[in-house]
């Protein structure tokens, strides 16, 4: 019986390097949030409608009708006035926490159409891109997975290859399975697909990460970011620029030498690709 060989992941889903970064980021801030919350509860504070009550509902919708509202009345008043930017705004945090995020991306387009300055929207909808980039991802792998093991039983139990059996197994055109070509090639297209819909989250991260630099040139968070799904994306020119100018703002970012080691991988890159014509 052979053994069975995982395949390596492709390089795109090990460049996700900065990907911690974001979920981390998101997860430190809740919960610094939510100490900061429930230190007002039990000091008592907070009781009435106070100035720093009402920021708090703001930021995280306690009591609002972002939070208690259901999606579907949301998505009538939104739908009803379609020009209403806090209506998509609250829809957009309603998907959030729904985990909805297909939904959240689309509530949230609509939203930076009426409020295309809104910074804190655009860093929003660039990370739930990055979240649908992540479960695309997962979907690749679980169709490579899948069409490991669909192949891996027919390898293990082969005749040998010197036999007229043998030979005829390996041939491509002969002794086919339909009913594991069909599995083979289903898993081949969800492949495909999953990869598909990750580059086009990934490019539609970039866009909206170009938007944010756009309008703060001067935060390196968002260079930083910006290169990252650049590089996803396979625009290595925009993830050059944009690294250099993180490591420009943050010289001394505990994140600038995995930053200076992937912007040196981008550099190798682009030369090979610039002297490939010439090779030949």
């Amino acid at each position: 019986m052979q053994k069975q060989h995982r395949q390596k992941p492709p390089q795109w889903q090990e460049e996700l390097f900065f990907q911690r970064l974001r979920n981390h980021a998101k997860g430190i801030f809740v919960l610094l949030a939510l100490v900061f919350a429930l230190s007002f509860v039990f000091l008592g504070v907070g009781s009435g409608s106070t100035g720093i009550t009402d920021a708090l509902q703001n930021a995280f919708n306690f009591g609002g009708t972002g939070g208690g509202a259901s999606t579907s009345k949301l998505l009538s008043k939104a739908t009803k006035n379609p020009k209403d930017a806090s209506a998509w705004r609250d829809l957009a945090t309603a998907y959030e926490q729904k985990q909805q995020t297909q939904n959240a991306v689309n509530a949230l387009e609509r939203y930076i159409a009426l409020r295309p300055k809104d910074q804190g929207a655009l860093g929003e909808l660039a990370a739930q891109y990055g979240t649908l980039a992540t479960t695309y991802s997962n979907d690749y792998a679980a169709a490579q997975q899948a069409m490991a093991e669909q192949e891996s039983p027919a390898a293990a139990f082969s005749p040998p290859s010197s036999s007229p059996l043998g030979k005829a197994f390996a041939d491509p055109t002969a002794l086919k399975d339909p009913i594991s070509a069909a599995v083979a090639t289903l898993a081949s297209n969800r492949q495909q697909t999953a990869y598909a819909n990750y580059q086009g989250a990934q490019r539609s991260a970039e866009n909206a990460y170009k938007k944010l630099v756009a309008l703060n040139r001067s935060d390196a968070t968002s260079q930083l970011q910006l290169g990252q799904a650049a590089q996803a994306a396979q625009d290595p020119t925009t993830a050059i620029a944009a690294f250099e100018t993180f490591l420009k703002l943050a010289p001394t970012d505990p994140l600038a030498a995995q930053v200076r080691q992937a912007l040196k991988s981008l550099l190798a890159q682009a030369a090979t690709t610039t002297a490939a014509p010439t090779s030949g």
